[in-house]
C-alpha cells in the first residue's frame, strides 16, 4: 500500500489578495486533494495573523464540504482552550450530519495567538491545564457519553466525529496515548520533540473504542514542481514571507529586501526561525517521493500531512498533485475513508 497522504491547508491569504480569495483557492485545493487520492484536508485555527484566514474553522470546513463530495475534512486543529468543549461538539455534530461520514476532530492546546489575543478570546491563563479534562468531555459529548449530568450535544450525528489529538511535545503525546486516540506531530513547524514524542506515544499508548493500535501523523512542508530549480525558488519565496510576516508584527512596518531577509535566516539570531521549517521536502516529484518515504520510514508513520507553502495557488496545486503522483496516491482507494475504527 502507498503511503496514506493528507493536507494542511493554512488558507493563507498571499500578498495582494483578500480572505475571499483565499477560500476560494481552499476550495480548489480541496478539489484537487480529493481527485489525486489524499486521505484528507485539514484547516488549523489561528487568530489575529492578517495571511491566515482559516480562524473560524469549522466555517471554513462547512463551506470547502459544500464544494467537494467524498473527501474527509477536518480541523487540524481547534485550539481546544479557547472553547467550550460543548460548542466545539455541537459544531462538529452539525457538521458531521450535513456531511456524513467525512468529518474529523483533531484538537490542540495551543493558544493559535498571542497573549492580547489570548485576551481578547476571553481565555484565561490556565485553561490549556484543563485540556485533558476538556478533550474527554469533549469526547464525551461526540460519543452520547456526557460527563456533564443533564448535558449533551445536540445535533449529535449518528455517525461518528474521530478525535485526534495534535501536538508538539511529549505532553500531547502522553495524552493520546492514554486516551487511545491517533497523535498527530505539528513537526512543519515544531520539528525538535519529533522522534521522542512518537517513541512515548507507541510505547504508552492503551487501546480504546476508537483505535485499536497506535496510528501517527507527522505534518511536513512541501515544494514539489517539475524542474528542481522552480521549486526551490517556491520554498525560498514563500520562507522570506514567512520570516517578513513574523519580524514585521506590531506597529512599525520596516520593508527588507531579500538579501537582507536571507542575512537574517542565516544569523544566530535567526537560526531557530529557519529551523523550524526543518522537516521540507523540495524539488521533483522523484526528490519528494525520496523525501517522504525516508520520513515516514524514520518514525514509523502511518500518515503524513503535507503542507504546500508555495505563494501561487497554481504553484500550490501543482505540488499537491505532483506529490500525488510521486506516491501513487490515485492507485489506492483511500480517498474519504477513515482510519481503523474510527
Amino acid at each position: 500500500m502507498s503511503l496514506a497522504l493528507s493536507v494542511l491547508d493554512l488558507a493563507t491569504v498571499a500578498p495582494g489578495q483578500t480572505a475571499r480569495d483565499s477560500f476560494a483557492n481552499s476550495v480548489e485545493l480541496a478539489r484537487a486533494a480529493e481527485r489525486t487520492g489524499y486521505r484528507r484536508v485539514w484547516y488549523a485555527e489561528h487568530h489575529n495573523m492578517e495571511s491566515i484566514a482559516s480562524s473560524a474553522t469549522s466555517v471554513l470546513i462547512g463551506h470547502v464540504a459544500e464544494h467537494t463530495a467524498s473527501i474527509r475534512l477536518g480541523a487540524g486543529g481547534i485550539m481546544l482552550p479557547n472553547h467550550s468543549p460543548l460548542v466545539i461538539a455541537e459544531q462538529f455534530g452539525t457538521l458531521e450530519t450535513l456531511f456524513p461520514g467525512r468529518i474529523d476532530l483533531g484538537v490542540g492546546r495551543a493558544p493559535g495567538s498571542d497573549q492580547k489575543t489570548m485576551y481578547a478570546l476571553r481565555r484565561d491563563n490556565a485553561s490549556a491545564d484543563r485540556f485533558p479534562q476538556d478533550v474527554v468531555e469533549l469526547q464525551g459529548y461526540l460519543t452520547g457519553n456526557s460527563k456533564v449530568a443533564g448535558v449533551s450535544a445536540v445535533p449529535r450525528a449518528e455517525g461518528v466525529v474521530p478525535l485526534y489529538v495534535l501536538g508538539s511535545s511529549l505532553f500531547g503525546a502522553q495524552l493520546a496515548a492514554q486516551l487511545g486516540l491517533p497523535y498527530a506531530f505539528a513537526s512543519h513547524f515544531a520539528p525538535d520533540a519529533l522522534h521522542e514524542a512518537v517513541a512515548v506515544y507507541r510505547e504508552r499508548f492503551r487501546p480504546s473504542e476508537q483505535l485499536a493500535e497506535p496510528y501517527v501523523m507527522a505534518a511536513v512542508n512541501v515544494f514539489a514542481a517539475a524542474d528542481r530549480d522552480a521549486a526551490h525558488a517556491q520554498r525560498a519565496t514563500a520562507y522570506r514571507e514567512r520570516t517578513r510576516r513574523m519580524i514585521q508584527r506590531g506597529p512599525t512596518r520596516a520593508e527588507f529586501t531579500d538579501a537582507e531577509i536571507d542575512a537574517f535566516l542565516a544569523s544566530p539570531q535567526g537560526h531557530q526561525l529557519a529551523s523550524m521549517t526543518k522537516y521540507t521536502a523540495v524539488g521533483t516529484p522523484a526528490e519528494i517521493r525520496t523525501y517522504l518515504t525516508d520520513f515516514a520510514d524514520s518514525i514509523g508513520a502511518d500518515e503524513l500531512i503535507t503542507a504546500h507553502h508555495a505563494t501561487a495557488i497554481a504553484d500550490r496545486l501543482a505540488s499537491l498533485e505532483l506529490t500525488a503522483t510521486a506516491l501513487d496516491l490515485a492507485s489506492e482507494p483511500i480517498a474519504g475513508q477513515p482510519i481503523p475504527m474510527c
